[in-house]
């Protein structure tokens, strides 16, 4: 019951895609009325062959017994109906059950069910044909074989029954000449084999054709065939397949629906057309295609099958066209009926001979009437199916033998390349002139093609050449100009091509070549847009001349008319611009503009300027708070450490020897001095120090000698950064930037221009009307000069194209020049033609494909690359560096002189105003630990006034309470016990001798120069000095004998 009501409901929607393509298409079905419950539609239907031979009539009443577990393996042969064709097919079945090999009939026996389908019969007939012929008899597939290629007549028929099939499980295997009636869209649900050429085999086919004579380029044409979007996909999928080995390019994929829509073409670089109708529609399309001039000796034209059919009324097409094709006649299709049963025979003795079919067994038990065990879908169809698809049949001599891919399509296919050639009169003939084959390697076969217009020598499958007028106006790296060869006159590979600079009526009447000689007449043209031109002249097929704009100017409006290359266009004076054109909207107005080949917007260069060196560059390797920490802790702390660790220290200074301590200290270290030694380790300095003698003193030294190592590698290392000169450059945001925008805010104003008449002029004039007006004292004609300008500091900037000024930026050897702030106004360049120009959609598609594939940006890079690299950089580092890349260190010297002469000053006023006052306070004692040179200098003075003041006696000799004071008599002390210790060796070396040693005390050269004795000079002379001139030299000294001897000393001195 429900496959009862699952197949009313099919034959419903059936009927209304009947009804509904009658309407549209006029197409009929069925060979009566459809509402007269399907015994009227069932007339003229078909008869019916059983295994017997007999022929009747499809019954619609009563119904059929209930279905009964089949004795043998039964099978539905649908063929086309054909008045006294029966015996034909009752003869065919029969033969090729016989042909089966035993194996196969000894095990099983076969029962093939013959029934013939007219062209159009009704979705009833084809229910009722289902229900009551083959499922009564519990078929387990059908062999469903047309010929039949009305496309349109009998295709929704066809995909009505496989609908039908496919839902109740039953596999199919079909060879269908119409292949719509298997369009993947209609049957992808099917269980069916194609045993006929697929549409995926014509398309690779006709594929194969375009790759043998070099076609790279083809449009597709398909009228509202059933089936044609499957054309187009496969069309496309093979394209894909085939990317690796060949490249094509579909151009054109149009759907006919009107003659209108050939217009397509017309406007299409296409001159190869894959063609996919029926023979009357393609006829249609031919003869409009001949209307539009799209049909003649240099358009190829390549059909399918379904354009072919029959090969009849082929007057109709153009001479030289080619098709595929494989035979479709009733004879063939007979032939086919042998291969299709091999097929089933071969199907059903895999799937009984696996044992885990055992419980599966054929026969589809299903039933329309609701009684008995039927199902609504046959189980075990899908099974039956992959052994089905698995078979290989042994083929004709000669062919390949019967596989399936796992798409059900046959594995290898065979067609016929057909060539529409003339024959007797004025009659055209398909004649056979190659095959295609698809396994086991795709192969094609051609012999000599009549081609269109009757040649011999296959068209180009590009269009026919044309000549363009193409002007210009240079700007690197677009366009540059270089003169040419002044002896042949030509353009190297390097330089490009020739292209007239002069205007035209200076050349005319000029021979070519003693013109082309003259550097003022023409010039080699070369950069990004010549390089572009020449891929397109490639690939469209076009030669060109190239000439400059006469007044040199871009386009603008000036009094309601436009100048320059605008105007060219506008008065057809050229049929493209090509060059740095940006699009615009003014510019749209009144010319076309191709798709843009490249982004640009309005942006600013400026030159960098060397600025002077800051005088602190030599404190900005660390930050404020560094430094601070450095010399207010570190510096600090690791002097007063060592200090104290040496004060404290007991092999150091011994701050505790007092009055009543017989050892004297015997240290020479300060605090001056500590600081001396922490800065000259601080700085590598290579000066006299004293060291620490105490053992925690000098381990301090040495943590501080490693710190000194770490900062003054870091600071080393970060100073080369600071200690050169800035460069300086005006850091503009952009056109936005207050100094742009109103430049006379600024005092003194920023210098900045354009180039009059350009895109940047009329924006700045549009849009920043005080800009502009400022600007005009300071634009320059080219943007050569303009840049030259900015180099020596007439301009400040310089406003235009920013893919330009990049350009010139990386051209600038110096490195100086570089772009500031944001684009404004972004568009692109692009190329212009006139209004309507039947050029521009085919240079749209180039210029897409070049940007897709990669050309554009290789282009661009290979033009937009400089000669300002990192290596330039390198070659200056060898360059003398000038005065104010060490500035800074003339002007620490400088503070250090000053400071110097400031601390000369503090001298002398400690000297005049301070020394005295130290030394006749106690505070005096305590410099020599600040100062060891301070200390001296109140040394003997003070000492001096210090005994008269505490009036040293014998009570008090030999001690002192001044450290300054100890420290001097242990240091006279000193020198004396040596003065003795050599006089002793000397005593001893004379008495050696046997001589007297001279007298102990002598006397002062004041006291001899006093007495005023003459002597003989012939006898030494005997020195007497007063007895209290030096004290005994065995008892210790005190500050008297202090004071005495500094007098004595000054005495001798005024002497000497």
């Amino acid at each position: 019951m429900q496959a009862h009501t699952a197949l009313m409901a099919l034959a419903a929607l059936g009927t209304l895609a009947a009804v509904a393509a009658e309407r549209g298409g006029g197409i009929k079905i069925g060979g009566g009325a459809l509402g007269a419950g399907g015994r009227e539609g069932a007339r003229g239907t078909g008869v019916r062959v059983g295994g017997e031979g007999n022929i009747r009539r499809p019954r619609t009443s009563p119904a059929p017994p209930p279905p009964r577990a089949p004795s043998t393996i039964t099978a539905a042969l649908v063929v086309p109906h054909k008045s006294f064709g029966a015996r034909d097919y009752t003869k065919a079945e029969k033969a090729a059950l016989s042909k089966l090999p035993r194996k196969y009939r000894l095990h099983l026996r076969f029962n093939v069910t013959l029934s013939m389908q007219g062209l159009t019969p009704s979705p009833m007939s084809i229910l009722d044909s289902l229900c009551k012929e083959f499922l009564a008899v519990n078929v387990s597939a059908i062999l469903y074989l047309m010929n039949h290629e009305q496309y349109g007549r009998s295709t929704a028929s066809a995909q009505y029954f496989l609908q039908l099939a496919g839902y109740l499980g039953i596999p199919v295997i079909a060879w269908n000449a119409d292949n719509s009636g298997l369009e993947k869209r209609a049957s992808h649900a099917a269980l069916r084999l194609q045993l006929a050429p697929s549409i995926e085999h014509q398309t690779a086919a006709m594929l194969s054709i375009l790759e043998r004579y070099k076609w790279h380029q083809f449009s597709v044409v398909t009228s509202a065939i059933a089936g044609h979007d499957d054309f187009i996909q496969a069309v496309r999928e093979r394209v894909t397949a085939l990317q690796d080995r060949f490249k094509f390019t579909i151009l054109n994929a149009v759907v006919v629906k009107k003659a209108a829509d050939l217009n397509e073409l017309v406007t299409s670089e296409a001159r190869v057309m894959m063609l996919y109708a029926t023979r009357e529609e393609a006829a249609d399309i031919l003869s409009t295609a001949g209307d539009l001039h799209l049909t003649g000796e240099n358009f190829v034209w390549i059909v399918t099958q379904s354009v072919l059919g029959s090969m009849q009324q082929s007057n109709k097409f153009p001479v030289g066209m080619l098709g595929v094709h494989f035979d479709t006649s009733s004879a063939s299709l007979i032939n086919e009926i042998a291969t299709a049963v091999k097929v089933f025979a071969y199907g059903v003795e895999s799937y009984v001979s696996s044992p885990e079919n055992a419980q599966h067994p054929l026969g589809t038990r299903l039933s329309c009437s609701g009684t008995g065990p039927g199902e609504a879908r046959w189980a075990t169809g899908e099974r039956f199916y992959r052994h089905l698809r698995n078979v290989s049949v042994e083929g004709e001599p000669g062919r390949q033998s019967i596989e399936f891919t796992p798409d059900g399509e046959l594995r290898a296919a065979e067609l016929k390349i057909m060539n529409l050639r003339p024959a007797l009169g004025d009659q055209l003939l398909w004649e056979e002139i190659g095959t295609w084959n698809s396994f086991p390697k795709e192969r094609l076969d051609i012999k000599d093609i009549v081609w269109p217009g009757g040649l011999h020598t296959p068209p180009q499958g590009v269009p026919e050449k044309f000549h363009m007028r193409i002007t210009f106006l240079e700007e690197p790296p677009y366009i540059n100009l270089a003169p040419p060869d002044p002896v042949s006159g030509r353009c190297s590979l390097d330089r490009g091509v020739i292209c007239r600079v002069a205007p035209e009526v200076e050349v005319a009447g000029l021979e070519a070549g003693t013109a082309h000689r003259n550097s003022s007449l023409y010039q080699c043209c070369s950069g990004f847009c010549i390089d572009l031109l020449s891929q397109l002249a490639e690939q469209l097929g076009f030669t060109y001349e190239l000439s400059r704009v006469e007044d040199g100017r871009w386009g603008t409006l000036q009094n309601g008319k436009w100048n320059g290359l605008i105007a060219d266009l506008i008065n057809k004076k050229t049929d493209m611009v090509l060059t740095s054109l940006i699009i615009n909207s003014d510019r749209e107005a009144v010319v076309d503009f191709s798709i843009p080949f490249m982004e640009t917007g309005i942006a600013i260069v400026v030159a960098k300027r060397t600025g002077i060196i800051s005088p602190t560059a030599f404190l900005e390797p660390f930050d404020t708070a560094s430094w601070m920490l450095v010399g207010a802790v570190a510096i600090q702390a690791a002097t007063f450490s060592i200090f104290f660790f040496e004060w404290l220290s007991p092999s150091g200074f011994d701050c505790s020897t007092g009055s009543n301590s017989k050892r004297l200290p015997q240290n020479r270290f300060s605090l001056c001095r500590t600081y001396w030694i922490v800065w000259a380790v601080l700085f590598q300095a290579s000066v006299h120090v004293d060291s620490p003698r105490g053992f925690t003193a000098r381990f301090m030294t040495n943590m501080w000698a490693m710190f000194a190592v770490v900062f003054l590698a870091i600071y080393t290392a970060n100073l080369a950064a600071f200690m050169i000169t800035r460069e300086e450059f005006h850091e503009l945001s952009g056109l936005d930037d207050p100094r742009i925008a109103r430049p006379l805010t600024l005092r003194p104003p920023l210098k900045f221009g354009t180039v009059p008449w350009s895109h940047t002029d009329a924006t700045l004039a549009k849009y920043f009307t005080e800009t502009h007006a400022y600007m005009r004292r300071h634009n320059r004609s080219t943007v050569s000069a303009a840049v030259t300008s900015v180099l020596t500091g007439e301009l400040d900037a310089f406003i235009y194209d920013g893919t330009v000024l990049d350009y010139l930026v990386s051209q600038d050897e110096d490195c100086r020049l570089l772009t500031v702030g944001s684009w404004y106004a972004m568009t692109g360049y692009g190329l212009a033609f006139t209004r309507n120009s039947k050029y521009l959609s085919m240079f749209n598609k180039r210029l897409l494909d070049l940007r897709s594939n990669g050309d554009l940006e290789r282009l661009r890079r290979y033009w937009m690359t400089g000669t300002c690299k990192p290596n330039k950089q390198e070659h200056k580092s060898s360059d003398p560096l000038a005065l104010e890349q060490f500035l800074s260190a003339f002007l620490l010297l400088m503070a250090g002189i000053l400071l110097a002469a400031l601390l000369l000053l503090l001298e002398h006023v400690y000297f005049r105003y301070m020394r005295e006052h130290l030394a006749t306070s106690t505070a005096g004692s305590c410099c020599a630990l600040v100062s060891l040179s301070m200390g001296q200098s109140l040394s003997f003075d003070g000492a001096i006034v210090e005994a008269a003041a505490r009036d040293f006696g014998s009570a008090h000799r030999g001690r002192c309470r001044s450290a300054v004071c100890a420290a001097q008599i242990w240091r006279a002390q000193h020198e004396r016990d040596t003065a003795v210790s050599r006089a002793r060796h000397l005593a001893a070396t004379l008495a050696a001798h046997g001589l007297a040693p001279p007298p102990r005390r002598l006397a002062s050269a004041g006291t001899l120069l006093a007495g005023g004795e003459l002597h003989d000079a012939t006898h030494p002379r005997t020195l007497q000095a007063p007895a209290d001139l030096l004290p005994d030299l065995d008892r210790p000294l005190s500050c008297g004998d202090l004071r005495a001897r500094e007098r004595t000393r000054v005495e001798m001195e005024t002497v000497l």
